[in-house]
């Protein structure tokens, strides 16, 4: 079993974070590539838990993830994550469909990953702004060195931030989609 140590936070300049990024050395390890987030839930279990299974489809491959209930050490969001690469998701999918449980929800994004110290940096643009991630070991301190105070890292994962904005605006779709993909339809 792994455990992530994560910080999200909202940026308003994506593009003033990955200078600052480039001027602390970071590495870039991954370019900006689409993700697109599959959430799965039987009756609600998973969820009234503070769980999350996701199967995952980007530029890289497919991986299924189980997240268990989040707590908070320091106000970085601590949570145990079990993480493997999938090589036919619509089989997972129908695996997962026999074992009862039901697509929920649907969330993309573009994510590019950065790695500074220990910690992994990733800077997401949704359709409800930009985010960035810090994960590891080091993750508050690595996000200050960014100009991104810990103190306003969000508690919400992107199921919740969606919720929360779907109540400001009605009319959003069910889901986190974009309107159209970017090269390609989505």
């Amino acid at each position: 079993m792994s455990s992530e140590r994560e910080l999200k936070i909202a940026v308003g300049d994506p593009a003033a974070l990955r200078r600052r990024l480039q001027g602390l050395g970071a590495r870039l390890l991954h370019a900006e590539g689409f993700e697109d987030n599959l959430v799965w839930d039987r009756g609600g279990e998973l969820r009234a838990a503070g769980c999350l299974l996701r199967l995952r489809e980007d530029g890289r491959g497919a991986r299924l993830t189980f997240k268990g209930p989040a707590s908070f050490e320091d106000g970085v969001k601590v949570r145990a994550e079990h993480e493997t690469a999938i090589g036919d998701p619509a089989s997972a999918a129908a695996i997962l469909r026999a074992l009862g449980y039901e697509q929920v929800r649907r969330y993309q994004k573009y994510r590019e990953e950065w790695r500074l110290a220990e910690v992994t940096v990733a800077l997401d643009r949704t359709p409800i702004g930009d985010f960035a991630e810090f994960e590891g070991g080091g993750a508050a301190a690595v996000a200050a060195r960014c100009g991104c105070p810990p103190s306003t890292a969000l508690a919400a994962d992107y199921l919740a931030l969606y919720e929360a904005f779907r109540q400001r605006h009605p009319d959003a779709p069910e889901d986190m989609v974009f309107a159209r993909r970017e090269g390609g339809d989505g």
